[in-house]
């Protein structure tokens, strides 16, 4: 078994910002394949309003096409209405997010942070026996809108995460502008007030800072990394932003320091292709790309 957690959240964070429409077929072989390549927890869709959302409009349709038991299946719950749709499937884990910045907040969930925390203590009025929560917390290196975040308030909403029941919190460097010396002062103040073997960290690749970003989160004790396979994604308020963090390449990163993972790099690869196909796009993912070549897939 792995001592690091892997979560890929290339069927939801990867696809959602897409404007070409993905058939519904189509993502349900990334997500079976994406297990077949020994991914063990995946992020399959998101609950979400289809006007808001469009790409994710298939979301119980991609559900009802996949078993739920084979792998940890999560699911993203925005709000209420998102708890009571996904009722109709039965997954291991939902996860919740919040942010920050009370800008981004407006801009990205149209809605105040209070009001965002609020959204999160109705879905937990809903949540099933012993399905488990996840929280995410994004802008946590900076906010487009905002600038430089304090660590006041990062420590302000892993806190509140945390006391509504959340399981584990991903931290998110949603714009891509971390680097190795930003993780290692967040960090050293997340360890002073939390367990460090429940954050994750969630990095983009905007800035090919990524890896850096991971190995400096490892050397502080997280074991647990958010990514998306082929490095698809990104946030839609980062502009240029190149995407998310590409599992191949953190997989690779595992390797050289033989870190164990139940991966396997060329199903891996294998997994992404019809998506990049269909969309017309080739991965930023340098491991990726030299598979491609060397194996011809």
């Amino acid at each position: 078994m792995s001592i690091v957690k892997i979560v890929e959240v290339g069927p939801r964070d990867g696809l959602q910002n897409e404007s070409k429409i993905i058939p519904t077929d189509l993502k349900t072989n990334f997500i079976n394949n994406l297990y077949k390549a020994g991914l063990e927890n995946i992020e399959v869709t998101s609950f979400v309003s289809p006007k808001a959302v469009p790409q994710m409009s298939d979301a119980d349709k991609v559900c009802s096409n996949i078993d739920l038991s084979k792998f940890n299946a999560s699911v993203l719950i925005p709000n209420l209405k998102g708890i009571k749709l996904s009722k109709r499937h039965d997954f291991n884990e939902i996860c919740v997010f919040t942010t920050t910045s009370e800008a981004f907040a407006n801009k990205n969930t149209k809605c105040s942070l209070p009001e965002s925390y609020q959204r999160i203590k109705e879905i937990f009025s809903h949540i099933e026996n012993n399905q488990k929560v996840r929280g995410y917390l994004s802008t946590v290196f900076g906010c487009p809108y905002e600038g430089d975040i304090s660590i006041d308030k990062v420590l302000y909403g892993v806190e509140k995460l945390f006391a509504m029941g959340c399981y584990e919190v991903a931290l998110g460097d949603t714009t891509g502008i971390g680097s190795p010396d930003k993780v290692l002062k967040i960090l050293e103040k997340i360890k002073e007030h939390f367990e460090i073997s429940k954050i994750a960290m969630h990095f983009h690749d905007t800035h090919g800072m990524g890896l850096l970003n991971v190995h400096s989160s490892y050397e502080q004790g997280v074991r647990v990394f958010d990514s998306s396979a082929g490095g698809l994604g990104g946030c839609p308020y980062a502009k240029g932003a190149s995407g998310n963090l590409a599992t191949e390449d953190l997989c690779h990163y595992l390797n050289e320091r033989n870190i164990k993972t139940s991966i396997d790099l060329k199903k891996l690869v294998q997994a992404s292709k019809e998506i990049f196909e269909f969309l017309g796009k080739s991965s930023m993912s340098k491991v990726n790309q030299y598979i491609v070549r060397s194996h011809e897939l």
